[in-house]
C-alpha cells in the first residue's frame, strides 16, 4: 500500500523464529551446552534406573525359580488327592500360627492345581448370636470332610486356645473347658479314620513387624491389616505364653503338632508340602524326589516345647 512502511524482516514475528544466524541456526532455539554436572547428575540418574531394572528382574527371576521348585511337590499333591478320593479318606489340615506367619500364602500354593470338587478351604468369622448358645465344637464339626475329600481350616477350633484368651473373647471357664476336651474331640476324629495334621507356622517378631509394615504402605496387601494385628506386636509375649500352654496340653501321640519355621516364606511352603505329603501312604508320582523336611524348618510340637523351656530358663521367659 503506497505510503506504508516497510517493518524489517527482525521485525516480523512470524518471520523471525526462521531467522538464520551467521553459523545457519536459530539464535532462539540453539541448545546451551550442557555442564559436567549437568552430564554427571543425567548419568546417575541413568545409572540408578538401570540398576532397578535389574533388581526387579533378579526378584522377578528370583520368584519364578521359587515357583517352579514348588511344581513337582504340587504334582505330587493331586496324585495324593486322587488317592484321597479312590479310599474315601477324610483329611483335616489345620493352619494356624500368628498373624503374618505365611498360613494364607501356604493354603494357596498347597491348592493351586488341587481339584477344587474335592478339597475347600474354610476360613470361619466370629461367632453368631446362636453359635455361642451351642457345642464349641459344633460349628467346626459341620465343616468337616466327607470320604475323598480335604478341609483346610485357616485358623481352627485353636482360636480358643490362644486368640481369644488373649483379647479376652472367652471366659477362664470356656477356655478350660476346651483345653480338657479338644485333645479327645480330635482323638475321636483320628480313631474313626479322618488324617489329621496340625501345622503351626512360627515367625520371629523382627520379620512379623516387617511384614505389617509393609501391609500398612502397600496398597495390595492393606486389607490383611487388622485391628488383631496392631496389637500382635504389643502383646507378643502373651500370645507366646498361649502358645506354649495350647502346645503342652494338646500336642498329644495321635495327633501332635507340626511346628513350621516361617521367617522364609518360600522355605515354609515347600517343607510344609513334605509333611502333608508324608501323612499320607499314597503310591509317590516321583520316588527321586526329595521328601525329607528340612530339620532346621520342620520342628516337632515336643521339640518345640523343649527349646521353650530352655529359652525360660536362659532369659527368664519364652521367646517366641
Amino acid at each position: 500500500m503506497q505510503g506504508a512502511m516497510i517493518r524489517p524482516i527482525r521485525d516480523r514475528p512470524f518471520l523471525r523464529a526462521q531467522t538464520m544466524n551467521d553459523q545457519g541456526m536459530n539464535p532462539d532455539t540453539t541448545e546451551q551446552p550442557k555442564t559436567e554436572e549437568h552430564l554427571a547428575q543425567e548419568t546417575e540418574e541413568m545409572r540408578e534406573e538401570l540398576a532397578k531394572l535389574k533388581a526387579l528382574k533378579s526378584k522377578a527371576s528370583k520368584r519364578y525359580r521359587r515357583e517352579e521348585e514348588l511344581k513337582p511337590y504340587q504334582a505330587e499333591l493331586i496324585r495324593m488327592q486322587q488317592h484321597l478320593e479312590q479310599t474315601k479318606t477324610r483329611m483335616v489340615i489345620l493352619f494356624e500360627g500368628r498373624d503374618a506367619a505365611g498360613k494364607g500364602g501356604t493354603i494357596r500354593r498347597v491348592t493351586r492345581y488341587m481339584n477344587e470338587k474335592h478339597y475347600r478351604v474354610v476360613a470361619l468369622g466370629k461367632p453368631t448370636e446362636e453359635q455361642k448358645t451351642q457345642w464349641f465344637f459344633q460349628k467346626y464339626v459341620r465343616q468337616l470332610p466327607r470320604g475323598g475329600e480335604v478341609v483346610m481350616f485357616d485358623r481352627s477350633w485353636y482360636n480358643r486356645a490362644v486368640v481369644e484368651p488373649v483379647f479376652g473373647f472367652c471366659t477362664d471357664e470356656e477356655y478350660e473347658n476346651f483345653m480338657i476336651g479338644c485333645p479327645g474331640f480330635e482323638k475321636d476324629m483320628v480313631r474313626q479314620g479322618t488324617i489329621l495334621i496340625k501345622l503351626y507356622f512360627s515367625v520371629s517378631r523382627e520379620e512379623q513387624a516387617r511384614r505389617f509394615e509393609r501391609r500398612k504402605t502397600d496398597v495390595l496387601r492393606q486389607w490383611k491389616l487388622s485391628e488383631i494385628d496392631v496389637q500382635a506386636q504389643d502383646r507378643w509375649d502373651d500370645f507366646t505364653n498361649q502358645k506354649y500352654a495350647m502346645l503342652r496340653r494338646t500336642n498329644t501321640t495321635i495327633a501332635p503338632w507340626t511346628i513350621i519355621r516361617s521367617n522364609d516364606k518360600h522355605l515354609a511352603r515347600l517343607n510344609a508340602m513334605k509333611v502333608i505329603l508324608n501323612a499320607v501312604p499314597y503310591e509317590r508320582l516321583n520316588p527321586e524326589l526329595d521328601f525329607v523336611p528340612q530339620h532346621d524348618i520342620v520342628i516337632s510340637g515336643s521339640r518345640e516345647l523343649e527349646l521353650m523351656e530352655a529359652q525360660r530358663l536362659q532369659d527368664g521367659k519364652f521367646v517366641g
